[in-house]
């Protein structure tokens, strides 16, 4: 499944968004995971998987998880605690809760962005306010990824996670799966 993109929506009256038939057809079901993202930061948006996705995202955060530990309790009450089981609609719209409406500060204008395995709904104030302010994280982000990959090539990765040529077999360096190290 590969959701991507960035499409902007509106939601109605009734607290329903229209989801891109792109992603509707991603998706290929009709029963979905809604809950809140949002921090007291700037993230500030709510999380839509798809059931078998959420599932098992869950069950790797509750086996991580020391339920003694006062940090990993709030976080499970405001991750877990906040999940809405949702469904498209005849129209491809989803009904947003109340709650979660007011949590991620959605009206009108809202942006619905795939990230790969899940979507992200923004209110689409808060996601320009978010892209203004991390312009220099995704700068950068972007200059680590090409760092990266042309050292990737210099290694010879032959696309697999597997290094060989100038710094490659016999020499002790690996794949990322490998013991050493695929960046130098």
């Amino acid at each position: 499944m590969r959701l991507r993109g960035r499409h902007p929506v509106t939601l109605d009256d009734m607290g329903r968004v229209s989801l891109p038939r792109r992603l509707r057809d991603a998706l290929g079901q009709s029963e979905l995971i809604l809950l809140n993202a949002t921090t007291d930061g700037l993230e500030s948006c709510l999380w839509l998987y798809t059931v078998d996705q959420w599932d098992s995202l869950e069950r790797d955060v509750l086996k991580k998880t020391d339920r003694f530990s006062s940090v990993d309790r709030v976080m499970l009450r405001r991750l877990v605690g906040s999940i809405e089981e949702v469904s498209i609609d005849k129209q491809g719209r989803i009904s947003i809760p109340q709650l979660l409406r007011e949590d991620a500060g959605l009206s009108k204008d809202c942006i619905v962005m795939g990230q790969g395995d899940y979507i992200e709904i923004w209110a689409k104030d808060r996601y320009d306010e978010y892209t203004e302010a991390t312009r220099g994280d995704y700068k950068a982000g972007l200059e680590d990824l090409s760092a990266r990959r042309s050292r990737a090539r210099d290694l010879g990765d032959d696309g697999n996670g597997a290094y060989s040529g100038v710094a490659g077999a016999g020499s002790g360096v690996s794949g990322p799966d490998g013991g050493g190290s695929a960046y130098g």
